[in-house]
């Protein structure tokens, strides 16, 4: 049973930063691929960040270049380091699995970012 908890969310002006941080309990050795999400009110869910086994990374368009994915194997724990942060940044985040797992999903951390 995998267990995700994501945490570090809050709010933040314009131009600030936030570090989100996603636990994990549970095996994972059998995902390839972590990633973060956001799901923004009235949109759809989308992947923003993915990071791999192998240590691959990549991002959406609207976040190259100010989102930084990392993660802690020891500590089984995902990092998404979030700089010059933009109102239309303003989400709830999630953790999964890339491709997502329905049954990983957590609460979530809301990230708002005031202009």
């Amino acid at each position: 049973q995998v267990q995700l908890v994501e945490s570090g969310g809050g709010l933040v002006q314009a131009g600030g930063s936030l570090r989100l941080s996603c636990a994990a309990s549970g095996t994972l050795f059998s995902i390839n691929a972590m990633g973060w999400y956001r799901q923004a009110p009235g949109k759809q869910r989308e992947l923003v960040a993915t990071i791999t086994s192998a240590g691959t990374i990549n991002y959406v368009g609207s976040v190259k270049g100010r989102f930084t994915i990392s993660r802690d194997t020891a500590k089984n724990t995902m990092y998404l380091q979030m700089n010059s942060l933009k109102p239309e940044d303003t989400a709830v985040y999630y953790c999964n699995a890339v491709p997502r797992i329905r049954d990983y999903w957590g609460q979530g951390t809301q990230v708002t970012v005031s202009s």
